[in-house]
């Protein structure tokens, strides 16, 4: 019987980490923490289209294929944002921009989850939920990262639209169409996103303008910046509101409305009388809070209907 030397049994034993680390690294280019904001509002369609619990081989497909297609869209991303990542200091660790994962490789990875994830649309969900998924990729990259990230203030506006789409595929999954309370998830996410990623750019103004991207309070003042995201937070809370007036929903989820609209307006006023990075990044924060508890009440009043 012949046994491996210490030698090599020591050189086994140091690739084992670094086969740990590009794993992890290749899982921090699909970006887990968006990915999870989008399965909820995904789930979030579901639960509203079947009103109740939605078939769990489906929805269970849909949020494995979402995942595949999120992740793959936010690996694209760190590819093409590499020059940008580098420079800010919230992003130079990236895998691409800390130089661990090539740019290619980076590129050919998203590319491959974004097929897998068409491929299970397709054969096992519908194509109507498929087109929509890749619909919100190709929005992602090539109208937002691309273009509108690096030209204009409006960036996240427009942009925004991408990251919306989950709730209507998850909603096509269900029926095979469109209707109109999908479509008031979407725009409850739509205007949503400005005033979260916002908060975000003021706590990082200094990276956005190292880094050339014109964000809002890098083009215009902080002051300016607080009061869009008080104005846009009315629009998203008022909206989010009467959207119950369709009955589409129910008690429970008007009831949610109120109070985490409430807290959000209550917060958005308080950034403006307090313009400090600590007022912002509460608000941050508590919009994450937000969007997944009211997508989370959709969920319980879709099952409960009170």
């Amino acid at each position: 019987m012949i046994n491996s030397s210490p030698a090599v049994d020591a050189n086994q034993n140091s690739d084992n980490p670094k086969r740990f680390d590009l794993v992890r690294d290749f899982i921090t280019l699909t970006k887990p923490t968006i990915i999870l904001m989008l399965l909820i509002t995904a789930a979030g369609g579901m639960f509203l289209a079947a009103e109740g619990v939605p078939p769990i081989g489906i929805m269970i497909l849909v949020l494995i294929a979402g995942s595949l297609a999120a992740g793959g869209a936010n690996a694209i991303n760190h590819q093409m944002d590499r020059d940008i990542d580098e420079i800010m200091g919230r992003t130079r660790n990236r895998p691409v921009a800390g130089h661990r994962i090539s740019p290619s490789k980076a590129l050919i990875f998203g590319i491959l989850l974004n097929v897998l994830s068409f491929g299970i649309f397709l054969i096992w969900v519908n194509l109507l939920a498929g087109l929509l998924t890749m619909t919100a990729t190709l929005f992602y990259v090539f109208v937002y990262t691309k273009w509108l990230k690096r030209t204009t203030p409006q960036n996240i506006v427009i942009g925004g639209a991408a990251g919306a789409i989950p709730p209507l595929a998850g909603w096509a999954a269900v029926t095979g169409g469109l209707d109109l309370p999908a479509v008031y998830l979407f725009a409850i996410i739509f205007f949503w996103t400005p005033p979260h990623f916002w908060a975000l750019a003021l706590l990082i103004k200094r990276d956005y303008a190292e880094a050339g991207v014109p964000m809002l309070p890098v083009i215009t003042t902080v002051g300016h910046t607080i009061q869009q995201i008080f104005y846009y937070t009315l629009v998203l809370v008022g909206l989010s509101v009467v959207f119950a007036l369709t009955k589409a929903v129910g008690l429970i989820y008007l009831a949610s409305a109120l109070v985490l609209g409430g807290i959000y307006i209550w917060m958005a006023w308080r950034l403006s009388r307090n313009q400090t990075n600590s007022e912002a990044k509460k608000i941050y924060l508590y919009s994450l809070l937000y969007l997944a508890l009211l997508f989370a009440a959709i969920m319980v009043d879709s099952t409960v209907h009170l």
